[in-house]
Protein backbone atom coordinates (compact mmCIF):
# COMPACT_ATOMS: atom_id res chain seq x y z
CA UNK A 1 0.00 0.00 0.00
CA UNK A 2 3.07 2.43 0.20
CA UNK A 3 4.31 4.90 -2.27
CA UNK A 4 7.55 4.40 -3.02
CA UNK A 5 9.56 7.31 -3.07
CA UNK A 6 9.53 7.80 -6.84
CA UNK A 7 5.99 6.08 -7.41
CA UNK A 8 3.38 7.67 -9.15
CA UNK A 9 1.38 10.74 -8.05
CA UNK A 10 -1.20 10.58 -5.19
CA UNK A 11 -4.60 10.16 -6.08
CA UNK A 12 -6.24 13.61 -5.47
CA UNK A 13 -9.54 11.23 -4.55
CA UNK A 14 -7.63 11.01 -1.26
CA UNK A 15 -8.02 14.96 0.17
CA UNK A 16 -11.24 15.79 -1.58
CA UNK A 17 -14.37 16.03 0.24
CA UNK A 18 -12.84 17.23 3.68
CA UNK A 19 -10.48 19.65 3.03
CA UNK A 20 -10.92 22.88 3.39
CA UNK A 21 -12.61 24.16 0.12
CA UNK A 22 -13.08 20.96 -0.87
CA UNK A 23 -10.82 21.43 -3.96
CA UNK A 24 -7.76 21.41 -5.31
CA UNK A 25 -5.86 23.81 -7.09
CA UNK A 26 -4.54 23.54 -10.53
CA UNK A 27 -1.45 22.79 -11.93
CA UNK A 28 -0.75 26.22 -12.06
CA UNK A 29 0.19 26.68 -8.38
CA UNK A 30 3.08 24.05 -9.14
CA UNK A 31 5.35 26.74 -11.16
CA UNK A 32 8.41 27.12 -9.80
CA UNK A 33 8.23 24.30 -7.12
CA UNK A 34 10.57 21.51 -8.58
CA UNK A 35 12.86 20.25 -5.81
CA UNK A 36 16.84 19.32 -6.12
CA UNK A 37 17.97 16.10 -5.20
CA UNK A 38 19.56 15.80 -2.29
CA UNK A 39 23.04 14.64 -2.62
CA UNK A 40 23.88 14.86 1.29
CA UNK A 41 23.97 17.50 3.68
CA UNK A 42 27.52 17.79 4.17
CA UNK A 43 28.38 20.11 1.42
CA UNK A 44 27.12 23.35 1.41
CA UNK A 45 24.27 25.01 -1.61
CA UNK A 46 21.81 22.46 -0.56
CA UNK A 47 18.05 24.19 -0.53
CA UNK A 48 14.84 22.87 1.09
CA UNK A 49 11.45 24.47 0.86
CA UNK A 50 9.66 24.97 3.21
CA UNK A 51 5.75 25.41 3.44
CA UNK A 52 4.91 26.99 6.74
CA UNK A 53 3.19 30.22 8.35
CA UNK A 54 5.03 33.54 8.56
CA UNK A 55 5.47 32.89 12.32
CA UNK A 56 7.52 29.84 11.84
CA UNK A 57 10.16 30.76 10.04
CA UNK A 58 10.94 34.51 10.11
CA UNK A 59 13.51 35.96 7.40
CA UNK A 60 15.45 36.37 10.42
CA UNK A 61 15.86 32.38 11.06
CA UNK A 62 15.86 31.91 7.33
CA UNK A 63 19.92 33.67 7.29
CA UNK A 64 20.55 31.93 10.46
CA UNK A 65 19.77 28.80 9.52
CA UNK A 66 21.97 29.50 6.18
CA UNK A 67 24.75 30.88 8.55
CA UNK A 68 24.06 27.37 10.92
CA UNK A 69 23.66 24.71 8.34
CA UNK A 70 25.28 25.97 4.98
CA UNK A 71 21.49 25.02 3.83
CA UNK A 72 19.31 27.54 1.61
CA UNK A 73 15.49 27.33 3.19
CA UNK A 74 12.70 28.44 0.53
CA UNK A 75 9.51 29.92 2.57
CA UNK A 76 6.23 29.14 0.63
CA UNK A 77 3.40 30.33 2.41
CA UNK A 78 0.94 27.18 4.17
CA UNK A 79 -2.09 27.05 2.02
CA UNK A 80 -4.17 23.58 2.15
CA UNK A 81 -4.99 23.92 -1.04
CA UNK A 82 -1.88 24.50 -2.58
CA UNK A 83 -0.17 21.42 -0.45
CA UNK A 84 -2.47 19.33 -1.90
CA UNK A 85 -1.80 20.17 -5.47
CA UNK A 86 1.78 19.72 -4.79
CA UNK A 87 1.40 16.45 -3.47
CA UNK A 88 -0.94 14.96 -5.80
CA UNK A 89 1.33 16.13 -8.65
CA UNK A 90 4.60 14.30 -6.66
CA UNK A 91 6.19 17.87 -6.06
CA UNK A 92 5.72 18.39 -2.54
CA UNK A 93 7.46 21.06 -0.14
CA UNK A 94 10.39 19.30 1.34
CA UNK A 95 8.88 20.10 5.23
CA UNK A 96 5.53 21.21 5.58
CA UNK A 97 4.23 22.39 9.00
CA UNK A 98 1.36 20.60 10.89
CA UNK A 99 -0.51 20.99 13.91
CA UNK A 100 0.51 17.29 15.65
CA UNK A 101 -3.30 16.54 17.25
CA UNK A 102 -5.15 16.92 14.16
CA UNK A 103 -2.87 16.75 11.37
CA UNK A 104 -0.53 13.87 11.44
CA UNK A 105 -3.17 11.32 11.59
CA UNK A 106 -4.45 12.66 8.77
CA UNK A 107 -1.99 12.91 6.41
CA UNK A 108 -0.01 9.41 7.78
CA UNK A 109 -3.60 7.74 7.21
CA UNK A 110 -3.02 9.02 3.62
CA UNK A 111 0.10 7.53 2.79
CA UNK A 112 2.01 11.15 1.91
CA UNK A 113 4.39 11.46 5.15
CA UNK A 114 7.86 9.95 5.83
CA UNK A 115 8.56 7.38 8.47
CA UNK A 116 11.25 9.55 10.44
CA UNK A 117 12.08 6.66 13.01
CA UNK A 118 15.78 5.90 10.79
CA UNK A 119 16.26 9.74 11.07
CA UNK A 120 15.73 9.83 14.81
CA UNK A 121 17.46 6.78 15.57
CA UNK A 122 20.71 8.34 14.21
CA UNK A 123 20.34 11.42 14.79
CA UNK A 124 22.66 13.13 18.03
CA UNK A 125 20.46 16.38 18.31
CA UNK A 126 17.39 14.73 18.41
CA UNK A 127 17.42 11.75 20.99
CA UNK A 128 14.66 9.51 21.06
CA UNK A 129 15.45 9.44 25.35
CA UNK A 130 15.02 13.29 25.49
CA UNK A 131 11.62 13.47 23.71
CA UNK A 132 8.74 14.63 25.44
CA UNK A 133 5.69 12.67 25.67
CA UNK A 134 4.02 15.42 23.34
CA UNK A 135 5.42 14.15 20.03
CA UNK A 136 3.35 10.94 20.33
CA UNK A 137 0.89 12.64 18.75
CA UNK A 138 3.12 12.93 15.70
CA UNK A 139 3.06 8.87 15.82
CA UNK A 140 0.32 6.40 14.23
CA UNK A 141 0.19 3.05 13.56
CA UNK A 142 -2.77 2.94 11.07
CA UNK A 143 -5.21 2.96 13.41
CA UNK A 144 -4.60 5.05 16.32
CA UNK A 145 -2.52 8.12 17.08
CA UNK A 146 0.08 8.25 19.70
CA UNK A 147 1.41 4.46 18.65
CA UNK A 148 3.81 3.50 15.54
CA UNK A 149 5.83 5.14 13.25
CA UNK A 150 7.08 8.71 14.11
CA UNK A 151 6.03 11.32 11.50
CA UNK A 152 7.22 14.94 12.78
CA UNK A 153 7.78 16.49 15.80
CA UNK A 154 6.41 19.99 17.73
CA UNK A 155 7.95 22.96 18.08
CA UNK A 156 6.71 23.03 21.74
CA UNK A 157 3.19 22.62 23.05
CA UNK A 158 0.99 23.58 26.14
CA UNK A 159 -1.31 21.46 27.71
CA UNK A 160 -4.55 23.58 26.51
CA UNK A 161 -6.98 22.31 29.39
CA UNK A 162 -5.22 24.60 31.27
CA UNK A 163 -6.00 28.00 32.73
CA UNK A 164 -4.94 31.42 33.52
CA UNK A 165 -6.65 33.94 36.28
CA UNK A 166 -6.63 37.05 36.75
CA UNK A 167 -6.24 37.39 40.56
CA UNK A 168 -7.86 41.13 40.87
CA UNK A 169 -11.00 40.10 39.15
CA UNK A 170 -11.60 37.13 42.06
CA UNK A 171 -10.66 39.65 44.51
CA UNK A 172 -13.09 42.39 43.21
CA UNK A 173 -15.87 40.08 43.12
CA UNK A 174 -14.82 37.71 46.20
CA UNK A 175 -14.21 34.55 44.60
CA UNK A 176 -11.75 32.11 46.19
CA UNK A 177 -8.63 31.00 44.21
CA UNK A 178 -8.57 27.80 42.74
CA UNK A 179 -6.22 25.71 44.55
CA UNK A 180 -2.60 25.78 42.79
CA UNK A 181 -1.88 22.53 42.07
CA UNK A 182 -5.11 20.40 42.22
CA UNK A 183 -8.15 20.77 39.81
CA UNK A 184 -11.46 22.27 40.42
CA UNK A 185 -14.30 20.58 38.39
CA UNK A 186 -15.27 22.03 35.14
CA UNK A 187 -18.96 22.22 37.43
CA UNK A 188 -16.78 24.87 39.63
CA UNK A 189 -15.24 26.74 36.86
CA UNK A 190 -18.51 27.46 35.02
CA UNK A 191 -19.87 28.53 38.63
CA UNK A 192 -16.70 30.82 38.88
CA UNK A 193 -17.45 31.94 35.42
CA UNK A 194 -20.69 33.23 36.43
CA UNK A 195 -20.08 35.09 39.74
CA UNK A 196 -16.83 36.71 38.10
CA UNK A 197 -18.73 38.10 34.86
CA UNK A 198 -19.31 42.16 34.76
CA UNK A 199 -22.57 42.87 32.44
CA UNK A 200 -23.53 46.82 32.73
CA UNK A 201 -26.72 48.42 30.81
CA UNK A 202 -27.16 44.55 29.32
CA UNK A 203 -23.53 44.25 28.08
CA UNK A 204 -20.64 42.14 29.28
CA UNK A 205 -17.78 44.16 30.01
CA UNK A 206 -15.62 41.58 32.00
CA UNK A 207 -15.73 38.24 30.72
CA UNK A 208 -15.97 35.84 33.80
CA UNK A 209 -13.54 32.95 31.79
CA UNK A 210 -13.52 31.15 28.01
CA UNK A 211 -13.19 27.83 27.74
CA UNK A 212 -13.60 27.07 23.77
CA UNK A 213 -10.15 24.87 22.97
CA UNK A 214 -7.94 25.37 19.87
CA UNK A 215 -10.64 23.76 18.14
CA UNK A 216 -14.02 22.14 18.89
CA UNK A 217 -12.93 18.64 18.00
CA UNK A 218 -9.89 18.51 20.11
CA UNK A 219 -11.87 20.55 23.02
CA UNK A 220 -14.75 17.78 22.87
CA UNK A 221 -12.85 14.98 22.46
CA UNK A 222 -10.89 16.22 25.16
CA UNK A 223 -13.75 16.52 27.96
CA UNK A 224 -15.09 13.56 26.95
CA UNK A 225 -12.01 11.95 27.76
CA UNK A 226 -12.42 13.94 31.18
CA UNK A 227 -15.70 12.97 31.78
CA UNK A 228 -14.12 9.12 31.73
CA UNK A 229 -15.24 8.29 27.73
CA UNK A 230 -13.94 8.23 24.08
CA UNK A 231 -16.29 10.23 21.50
CA UNK A 232 -14.52 8.29 18.60
CA UNK A 233 -15.43 4.87 18.16
CA UNK A 234 -12.32 2.22 18.35
CA UNK A 235 -11.74 2.47 14.50
CA UNK A 236 -12.07 6.26 14.60
CA UNK A 237 -14.91 6.12 11.90
CA UNK A 238 -17.83 7.35 14.08
CA UNK A 239 -18.68 9.93 17.25
CA UNK A 240 -21.46 9.23 19.38
CA UNK A 241 -22.40 12.56 21.27
CA UNK A 242 -25.62 10.24 23.01
CA UNK A 243 -23.00 8.68 25.29
CA UNK A 244 -22.84 8.97 28.94
CA UNK A 245 -19.59 11.00 28.83
CA UNK A 246 -20.44 12.40 25.16
CA UNK A 247 -23.13 13.86 26.36
CA UNK A 248 -21.99 15.55 29.65
CA UNK A 249 -19.22 16.92 27.82
CA UNK A 250 -21.20 18.58 24.88
CA UNK A 251 -23.74 19.53 27.78
CA UNK A 252 -21.01 21.72 29.95
CA UNK A 253 -20.10 23.06 27.13
CA UNK A 254 -23.22 24.56 26.03
CA UNK A 255 -24.14 25.31 28.78
CA UNK A 256 -21.11 27.73 28.52
CA UNK A 257 -22.43 29.37 25.95
CA UNK A 258 -25.84 29.39 27.26
CA UNK A 259 -24.75 31.25 30.36
CA UNK A 260 -22.62 33.89 28.25
CA UNK A 261 -20.06 34.30 31.22
CA UNK A 262 -17.40 33.80 28.38
CA UNK A 263 -16.88 33.98 24.28
CA UNK A 264 -18.47 31.77 21.77
CA UNK A 265 -20.30 31.38 18.77
CA UNK A 266 -23.34 33.20 19.85
CA UNK A 267 -21.30 35.75 21.87
CA UNK A 268 -18.04 36.51 19.67
CA UNK A 269 -14.70 38.33 21.20
CA UNK A 270 -14.31 41.28 19.13
CA UNK A 271 -10.83 40.86 19.60
CA UNK A 272 -11.18 37.14 17.80
CA UNK A 273 -9.16 35.51 20.67
CA UNK A 274 -8.36 35.53 24.35
CA UNK A 275 -5.20 37.45 24.20
CA UNK A 276 -5.90 41.22 23.49
CA UNK A 277 -9.03 40.32 25.69
CA UNK A 278 -7.23 39.31 28.73
CA UNK A 279 -4.06 41.86 28.67
CA UNK A 280 -7.19 44.41 28.90
CA UNK A 281 -8.33 42.92 32.19
CA UNK A 282 -11.65 41.97 30.44
CA UNK A 283 -11.21 38.48 30.67
CA UNK A 284 -11.13 36.96 34.46
CA UNK A 285 -10.25 33.27 33.33
CA UNK A 286 -8.92 31.97 29.84
CA UNK A 287 -8.92 28.48 28.68
CA UNK A 288 -5.29 28.95 27.23
CA UNK A 289 -2.12 26.74 28.31
CA UNK A 290 1.43 27.80 29.30
CA UNK A 291 1.83 29.22 25.76
CA UNK A 292 0.12 32.21 27.00
CA UNK A 293 1.93 33.13 29.70
CA UNK A 294 4.99 34.55 26.72
CA UNK A 295 2.14 37.15 25.93
CA UNK A 296 1.34 37.91 29.39
CA UNK A 297 5.13 38.53 30.62
CA UNK A 298 5.61 41.54 28.41
CA UNK A 299 3.31 43.54 31.23
CA UNK A 300 5.08 43.09 34.92
CA UNK A 301 2.14 44.26 36.23
CA UNK A 302 -0.50 42.01 34.71
CA UNK A 303 1.96 38.95 35.11
CA UNK A 304 2.04 39.36 38.76
CA UNK A 305 -1.60 39.05 39.44
CA UNK A 306 -2.32 36.25 36.72
CA UNK A 307 -2.01 32.89 37.82
CA UNK A 308 -2.04 29.44 35.74
CA UNK A 309 -4.00 26.71 37.17
CA UNK A 310 -4.61 22.82 36.06
CA UNK A 311 -6.92 21.35 33.74
CA UNK A 312 -10.54 21.13 35.59
CA UNK A 313 -11.99 17.54 35.70
CA UNK A 314 -15.70 16.39 36.15
CA UNK A 315 -16.95 15.20 38.92
CA UNK A 316 -15.82 11.48 39.52
CA UNK A 317 -14.19 11.82 35.85
CA UNK A 318 -9.85 11.06 35.53
CA UNK A 319 -7.95 13.83 35.57
CA UNK A 320 -6.88 14.43 31.85
CA UNK A 321 -4.63 17.14 30.28
CA UNK A 322 -4.29 16.73 26.95
CA UNK A 323 -2.42 19.17 24.12
CA UNK A 324 -4.86 20.32 21.78
CA UNK A 325 -2.16 21.78 19.27
CA UNK A 326 1.43 20.40 18.77
CA UNK A 327 2.25 22.40 15.73
CA UNK A 328 5.23 21.33 14.02
CA UNK A 329 6.23 19.92 10.60
CA UNK A 330 6.68 16.17 9.01
CA UNK A 331 8.09 15.78 5.41
CA UNK A 332 6.22 14.52 2.54
CA UNK A 333 6.92 11.21 1.39
CA UNK A 334 8.09 12.34 -2.40
CA UNK A 335 10.09 14.88 -0.79
CA UNK A 336 13.36 14.98 -2.94
CA UNK A 337 15.97 16.44 -0.68
CA UNK A 338 15.34 14.58 2.24
CA UNK A 339 18.59 14.59 3.62
CA UNK A 340 19.04 18.50 3.90
CA UNK A 341 15.18 18.42 4.97
CA UNK A 342 16.14 16.25 8.10
CA UNK A 343 19.27 19.10 8.58
CA UNK A 344 16.97 22.08 9.00
CA UNK A 345 14.35 19.81 10.84
CA UNK A 346 17.11 19.22 13.49
CA UNK A 347 18.71 22.67 13.53
CA UNK A 348 14.65 23.61 14.13
CA UNK A 349 13.70 21.56 16.27
CA UNK A 350 16.61 20.93 18.29
CA UNK A 351 19.10 24.06 17.83
CA UNK A 352 19.16 27.95 18.05
CA UNK A 353 15.47 28.24 17.43
CA UNK A 354 14.35 25.61 19.96
CA UNK A 355 16.15 27.10 22.43
CA UNK A 356 14.98 30.36 21.51
CA UNK A 357 11.56 29.61 21.79
CA UNK A 358 12.07 27.88 25.20
CA UNK A 359 13.69 30.78 26.81
CA UNK A 360 10.64 33.05 25.39
CA UNK A 361 7.73 31.10 27.47
CA UNK A 362 5.37 30.99 24.53
CA UNK A 363 5.21 27.33 24.83
CA UNK A 364 6.79 23.90 26.82
CA UNK A 365 10.43 22.51 24.94
CA UNK A 366 9.48 19.11 23.38
CA UNK A 367 12.72 18.05 24.31
CA UNK A 368 13.26 17.51 27.80
CA UNK A 369 17.33 18.94 28.15
CA UNK A 370 15.97 22.52 27.28
CA UNK A 371 13.64 22.37 30.06
CA UNK A 372 16.28 24.29 31.98
CA UNK A 373 15.66 27.28 29.41
CA UNK A 374 11.91 27.82 30.39
CA UNK A 375 11.54 31.41 32.01
CA UNK A 376 12.08 31.30 36.27
CA UNK A 377 13.65 34.65 36.75
CA UNK A 378 10.73 36.35 38.20
CA UNK A 379 8.89 34.90 41.02
CA UNK A 380 5.77 34.79 38.89
CA UNK A 381 7.30 33.17 36.45
CA UNK A 382 8.85 30.36 39.40
CA UNK A 383 4.93 30.10 40.26
CA UNK A 384 3.97 29.09 36.81
CA UNK A 385 6.75 26.64 36.07
CA UNK A 386 5.58 24.93 39.48
CA UNK A 387 2.33 24.39 38.39
CA UNK A 388 3.34 23.31 34.78
CA UNK A 389 6.00 21.17 35.59
CA UNK A 390 3.67 19.23 38.22
CA UNK A 391 0.66 18.72 35.03
CA UNK A 392 3.47 17.20 32.82
CA UNK A 393 2.67 13.82 34.76
CA UNK A 394 -1.05 14.22 33.94
CA UNK A 395 -0.32 14.75 29.99
CA UNK A 396 -1.97 12.15 28.23
CA UNK A 397 -2.78 12.13 23.81
CA UNK A 398 -6.30 12.18 23.13
CA UNK A 399 -6.54 10.74 20.09
CA UNK A 400 -8.19 12.52 16.83
CA UNK A 401 -10.00 10.87 14.19
CA UNK A 402 -7.93 10.49 10.76
CA UNK A 403 -10.95 10.52 8.40
CA UNK A 404 -11.49 13.90 8.91
CA UNK A 405 -9.76 17.56 9.87
CA UNK A 406 -9.98 19.95 12.80
CA UNK A 407 -11.22 22.44 10.46
CA UNK A 408 -13.81 20.35 8.82
CA UNK A 409 -15.02 19.15 12.37
CA UNK A 410 -15.23 22.68 13.19
CA UNK A 411 -17.02 24.10 10.62
CA UNK A 412 -20.00 21.41 10.83
CA UNK A 413 -19.88 22.38 14.62
CA UNK A 414 -20.26 25.86 14.04
CA UNK A 415 -23.22 25.61 11.55
CA UNK A 416 -25.06 23.17 14.25
CA UNK A 417 -24.52 24.68 17.91
CA UNK A 418 -26.14 27.57 17.43
CA UNK A 419 -29.54 27.13 18.34
CA UNK A 420 -28.58 24.82 21.06
CA UNK A 421 -26.44 27.88 22.57
CA UNK A 422 -29.58 30.09 22.48
CA UNK A 423 -31.90 27.31 24.02
CA UNK A 424 -33.63 27.07 20.59
CA UNK A 425 -33.09 23.05 20.73
CA UNK A 426 -32.09 20.45 23.06
CA UNK A 427 -28.83 18.84 23.57
CA UNK A 428 -30.22 16.03 22.66
CA UNK A 429 -31.31 16.92 19.47
CA UNK A 430 -28.04 18.76 19.00
CA UNK A 431 -26.24 15.25 19.60
CA UNK A 432 -28.34 13.87 17.22
CA UNK A 433 -27.18 16.33 14.43
CA UNK A 434 -24.26 16.78 15.04
CA UNK A 435 -23.87 12.52 14.41
CA UNK A 436 -25.45 12.55 11.84
CA UNK A 437 -23.21 15.18 10.00
CA UNK A 438 -19.77 14.24 11.10
CA UNK A 439 -20.62 10.33 10.86
CA UNK A 440 -21.27 11.56 7.31
CA UNK A 441 -17.71 13.57 7.01
CA UNK A 442 -16.65 10.50 8.69
CA UNK A 443 -17.28 8.14 6.34
CA UNK A 444 -16.64 9.97 3.29
CA UNK A 445 -12.87 10.48 4.80
CA UNK A 446 -12.96 6.58 5.74
CA UNK A 447 -13.68 6.11 1.89
CA UNK A 448 -11.18 8.10 0.64
CA UNK A 449 -8.53 6.13 2.61
CA UNK A 450 -9.61 3.06 1.23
Amino acid sequence: MRHPQTGAPLSRRRFLGVTAGGAVGGAAALSGCAMQVSTGVSSSGETVTLMVKPDDITPELVKQAQKDTGITIIRVDFDITKLIAMLTAGRPPDLVRGVGATDAAYFAARDVMQELDPYFAKSGILRLDDLDPVNDLWRYDGKTQGKGPRYGMAKDFSQDSMFWYNTSAFDKKGVDYPPELEPITYEEWLDNAERLVQRSKGQTTVFGGSYNGLTKGTLLAGLTAAAGGRLFSDDFTRVDFTTPEARKALAWYVEYSRAKVGPSLVQPDPNGWDGPTYQAGRLAMSNSGYWMGGLINTDKKLAEVSRLAPAPVFEGGPRISSCQGGTGMWMPRQAKNKDAAWRIFEWYFGEAPAKSRASGGWGIPTLKSLRSLMPAQEDYQKRVLKVQQKELEHFSVVAFSPYTTGESFEALFNRTAPAAMKGEMSVDALAGQLNSAINEQLKRGKEQVG
